[in-house]
């Protein structure tokens, strides 16, 4: 869980991060004393949560709140204030708490455990489509017997979950060429196989003479992309999987939307 702070004042902002570290000993925190200064970190970077101080100078929180909606319309946004007056804008704004002031650790645990937008949990998986394609388990770079097994993820991941017959899926991957129906069959092998010694093998949707991706089983910053959050790490920059030559006609329909 990645959670932002603000408070102008800086005995309440360390005292405010004090009370989220023990309430959520995981997270991972950021603290600001001046609203600009949290809406350039937004710029690039997400958050699930946001702490804000409704009497700030130059930019209230209820007005920082709107702002960081922008980012990330699903944000949990949090105030903390030593006035009940801001009660009706938080409403409005559809605010997942409000704390009045001195904050403690019991009161930001009680809100974390109720958010109004759940957050969203880092899967095993993560693959990126931006730039070159590549699959990181845990971090880590994800290795494969053969190299088109590799591009036989890829094609599936652009197809967002469709299923696709095996002879659409040997026309990408070989193109003109006939006669690697063994081949392919290795390949599913090899992909069904590295999934399954990873633990993952519920991303793999086979059917007869079909296949396919569970899309809810891994994090993609296509995908992310496609749904509106944009942050730095799902960030386009006019390249989509670029060591293949297939991928050209979903990176076309992308510049359109950049």
């Amino acid at each position: 869980m990645i959670i932002v702070a603000a408070d102008d004042e800086r005995m309440a902002l360390q005292g405010l991060e004090d009370a989220i570290r023990e309430a959520e000993p995981k997270a991972e925190i950021h603290t600001f004393r001046w609203p600009e200064d949290l809406l350039v970190f937004m710029e690039k970077n997400h958050a699930d949560v946001a702490f804000l101080d409704v009497e700030m100078p130059g930019m209230n929180g209820v007005d920082l709140a709107e702002k960081l909606k922008t980012y990330n319309p699903d944000i949990n946004i949090i105030f903390t204030t030593g006035y009940g007056s801001y009660r009706a804008a938080a409403f409005e704004l559809h605010a997942s708490g409000y704390l009045l002031k001195p904050i403690t650790t019991n009161k930001v645990h009680k809100e974390l455990q109720n958010l109004r937008r759940p957050v969203k949990q880092e899967k095993a998986i993560r693959i990126q489509a931006f730039g070159n394609f590549e699959v990181y388990l845990r971090g880590t770079p994800m290795e494969f017997k053969y190299t088109k097994t590799k591009e036989l993820l890829a094609y599936l991941v652009d197809r967002k979950g469709a299923l696709c017959t095996n002879g659409e899926i040997m026309a990408v991957l070989f193109e003109e060429d006939k006669g690697h129906e063994t081949y392919f069959r290795s390949l599913k092998k090899d992909l069904v196989d590295t999934m399954e010694a990873s633990g993952c093998v519920s991303i793999i949707n086979q059917q007869w003479g079909k296949l396919g991706i569970n899309v809810e089983q891994f994090d993609c910053d296509y995908y992310d992309w496609c749904n509106g959050i944009r942050t730095s790490a799902n960030a386009y920059m006019g390249e989509y999987m670029t060591q293949y030559s297939w991928g050209e006609f979903t990176n076309a329909i992308l510049h359109t939307y950049q």
